[in-house]
C-alpha cells in the first residue's frame, strides 16, 4: 500500500501488514493445471508455455524515446540493435528499485515494453520534454521454455527462430497471427516469449498447445511460475521486493498507477520474522538483486551516482539458500504433533502476492533476508532467495532463517505460530544450470 491519507495513521508499513491478512479475489492464472509437480519437470525434460499477458504493454515512438529509456535505466543504449531486447532495470535517486521488465527495439524510433516499466517510463514522458509518443496496448504475451520449445516452435511457425540469438527477437506467424518471438525467459532453459495482439491470445494460444502436444508441453500455473524463477535465481517484485514508490516525492506517480494500470501495483503485502522500522526496509538495489550486471555507466541516468557508489563496495548481494531438509520436516511434523505448530509452509510456494521476508542469522546476528521460499521437486529440497551481506555470501556458508513471525503477529486475529529456527546454506545462484545461451544452429 502506499502512505497516501485514505490509508489511515498506522502509516504504510503497518498498512501493508494488515492487507496481507485480506483475501486477495483479483483474476489470475490457476494454482495448477495438471499438478505443480508435472509443471516443474516440463522445463527441465519437455516444455511449458504459461502466460504474462496481465502485464503492461506500452509502445513508444519518437526521436527521443532513446533518450527518455536511457535517462531512466540502468541499462546502456550504445550499439543497441533493432530486434534486440534487454532486461530493463529503473531506479529512483538512491538506486532503489522502481520498475524492471522486459524491452524490444523494433525499429530506430520504435520501442515495446513490457510490465512495470511501461507506466515509470510513460509517467516520465508525460512529465518531461521528450519528443515521444507512447500508447498502452491490449497484447498477449506467452512463455514457451524448455528443451523441447523449439520442437514446438518449428512444428508452429512458417520459418525458423534458430538463428536468433539470446536477448534478441524475430517475426513468425501462428495460426494465422504475426507474432514477436523474443528469446528470454525465467526458467534456465531455451525459450522465447511470445507478443501479439490481445484480440488473438486464445488463437495463439490453442495452437501451441496443440503444437506442444507430441513434445510432451505442460501449461504453467500460479502455483509453480515463481519456482523456475527460484531455481534460475531472478528475483521479482513483490516476492522479494518491494518497489521504491511509497515515499513522499512519488505521490503524483502514484495517482498515475491509480488511473492506468491494468492490475493493482499499489498494493503490497509483507510478513515474515524481519520486521523493517520503515517501507524503505524492503526495497532493493539492482547490486543487491544481481542485477547489477545490467548496470553500465556510459550515460547517465536516474541512481545512477548511488549505484556508482554502492557497486565499487557493496554491503550485500543476491544468493541462493538451500534449507535443511530435517528442519523442514519438523515444520511439517509439527502439524501431526499435539501442542503449538510452527506456520505453514505451502508447497511448493505461498499463492498469495506478498513478499514473505524472514530474518537470517549468523551466530545470532542478523545478515541477511530471506525471500521467495519454494520447493524445487527436480532438486528435491527447498530453497529461497536471499539477500545477504557480502562477507557471508560465499557458497557453503552456514546461516540460520527464522521463519514465522513469533508471538507478535502483525494482525491479533491471525494465530501465533512458534517461530522456528531453519538451517541453511548459501548455494550457487543460479541454483539451476543456465542454458538459455545455447547456440540453437548446432
Amino acid at each position: 500500500m502506499d502512505s497516501d491519507s485514505e490509508f489511515g495513521p498506522e502509516g504504510v508499513l503497518e498498512t501493508m501488514r494488515r492487507v496481507n491478512r485480506r483475501e486477495d479475489f483479483s483474476a489470475r492464472r490457476p494454482s495448477q493445471y495438471t499438478n505443480w509437480i508435472d509443471e516443474q519437470l516440463s522445463w527441465k525434460e519437455t516444455c511449458y508455455v504459461g502466460s504474462w499477458s496481465t502485464f503492461a504493454n506500452l509502445k513508444l515512438e519518437g526521436p527521443d524515446a532513446i533518450d527518455l529509456l536511457a535517462d531512466l535505466s540502468i541499462n546502456s543504449f550504445a550499439d543497441y540493435p533493432v530486434g534486440g531486447g534487454k532486461h530493463l532495470v529503473q531506479c529512483d535517486e538512491d538506486a532503489n528499485v522502481v520498475a524492471e521488465g522486459v524491452l524490444v527495439r523494433e525499429g530506430d524510433e520504435e520501442f515495446v515494453l513490457h510490465g512495470v516499466p511501461c507506466y515509470w517510463t510513460a509517467f516520465n514522458l508525460e512529465r518531461g520534454d521528450y519528443d515521444a509518443t507512447a500508447e498502452f496496448r491490449d497484447t498477449f504475451n506467452f512463455g514457451v521454455q524448455g528443451p523441447t520449445s523449439l520442437d514446438v516452435l518449428d512444428a508452429l511457425a512458417n520459418h525458423s527462430l534458430r538463428e536468433v540469438g539470446f536477448m534478441r527477437s524475430g517475426p513468425i506467424e501462428i495460426a494465422g497471427v504475426d507474432v514477436t518471438a523474443v528469446r528470454f525467459g525465467m526458467s534456465g532453459e531455451v525459450g522465447f516469449e511470445l507478443h501479439g495482439p490481445g484480440e488473438h491470445g486464445e488463437t495463439v494460444w490453442d495452437a501451441i498447445l496443440e503444437a506442444g502436444e507430441p513434445y510432451g508441453i505442460q501449461r504453467l500455473s500460479s502455483g509453480t511460475s515463481s519456482i523456475n524463477q527460484l531455481e534460475a535465481g531472478i528475483p521479482s517484485r513483490v516476492r522479494d521486493f518491494v518497489s521504491a514508490i511509497f515515499g513522499d516525492g512519488m505521490a503524483d506517480y502514484r495517482a498515475f498507477l491509480r488511473e492506468h494500470q491494468s492490475r493493482d501495483l499499489i498494493t503490497h503485502a509483507v510478513e515474515g520474522s524481519f520486521e523493517g522500522d520503515d517501507i524503505s526496509d524492503y526495497y532493493r538495489t539492482p547490486v543487491e538483486l544481481g542485477w547489477d550486471r545490467y548496470t553500465k555507466f556510459d550515460h547517465d541516468f536516474v541512481g545512477r551516482e548511488a549505484l556508482e557508489a554502492e557497486g565499487a563496495d557493496p554491503d550485500r548481494v543476491l544468493a541462493t539458500l538451500e534449507w535443511n531438509d530435517e528442519d523442514v520436516i519438523d515444520v511439517y511434523a509439527s502439524l501431526f504433533q499435539p501442542g503449538d505448530t510452527y506456520k505453514f509452509m505451502e508447497m511448493p510456494h505461498q499463492q498469495k502476492r506478498s513478499m514473505i521476508a524472514d530474518r537470517v542469522l549468523v551466530d545470532g546476528e542478523d545478515v541477511g533476508v530471506a525471500t521467495m521460499r519454494g520447493y524445487s521437486y527436480y532438486f528435491r529440497t527447498m530453497l529461497s532467495l536471499c539477500t545477504i551481506d557480502v562477507e557471508h555470501s560465499d557458497v557453503g556458508t552456514e546461516v540460520t532463517v527464522v521463519w514465522g513471525e513469533g508471538e507478535n503477529p502483525a494482525s491479533p486475529t491471525v494465530e501465533d505460530h512458534v517461530q522456528k529456527e531453519v538451517r541453511a546454506t548459501v548455494a550457487r545462484t543460479p541454483y539451476k544450470e543456465d542454458r538459455r545461451r545455447a547456440n540453437l544452429a548446432e
